[in-house]
């Protein structure tokens, strides 16, 4: 039987991963993209079930007893985020490509609980902690305390990309070439 592959897109704040998500929805409509669980409040014009599925921190809690997580962490000291298991075995065993966004925890815990040759990590960066500070500032103004926290997380993030099957640059103005790039890497992984 073909066994299905999971791809994992990671990197810093701005590197592009949103962007690269929904190209791959479109480049990739018959795979499945999991949604996230989290405890956080739905933000305005977010509906349970389209990128999330919104659960109370004692539902979550269950669901962790339970052992039904792939991954999850605490973000942001109070906010649960985590994938459930049974979508993603579900798919792969059915020889389906799964698609996610992960962060460096979650690749590492994805990587403990499946084969090797079904998970591949895709780390999205930039050219400098200066053009993704720039891509940061350009979506919307966030305090200094924020982005020297970001800028931190970059540069744990650089080092972690090390850790990862594929780094892929995504440079401003070259997003075709970029998203271009990712669907080859995941080309040449389907077919092995």
């Amino acid at each position: 039987m073909n066994k299905g592959k999971l791809f994992l897109i990671l990197g810093p704040s701005g590197s592009g991963k949103g962007t690269v998500i929904k190209f791959l929805h479109k480049e990739f409509p018959q795979a499945v993209f999991p949604l996230s669980c989290t405890t956080r409040t739905p933000r305005p014009r977010e509906h349970d079930g389209d990128v999330y599925n919104f659960l109370t921190k004692e539902e979550f809690q269950k669901r962790i007893d339970a052992g039904e997580f792939l991954e999850w962490a605490v973000v942001h000291h109070d906010n649960f985020y985590g994938t459930l298991k049974r979508p993603i075995l579900d798919a792969l065993a059915d020889g389906k490509i799964v698609i996610r966004e992960v962060d460096m925890q979650g690749v590492e815990s994805i990587k403990k609980l499946l084969p090797s040759d079904q998970v591949v990590s895709i780390f999205i960066t930039a050219p400098s902690w200066e053009n993704l500070r720039h891509r940061i500032l350009k979506r919307s103004k966030i305090p200094d305390e924020e982005l020297a926290q970001r800028q931190k997380s970059f540069e744990r993030e650089m080092e972690f990309s090390k850790k990862c099957d594929f780094v892929v640059m995504s440079e401003e103005g070259k997003i075709a070439e970029f998203c271009g790039e990712i669907k080859k890497i995941m080309l040449d992984e389907i077919k092995g």
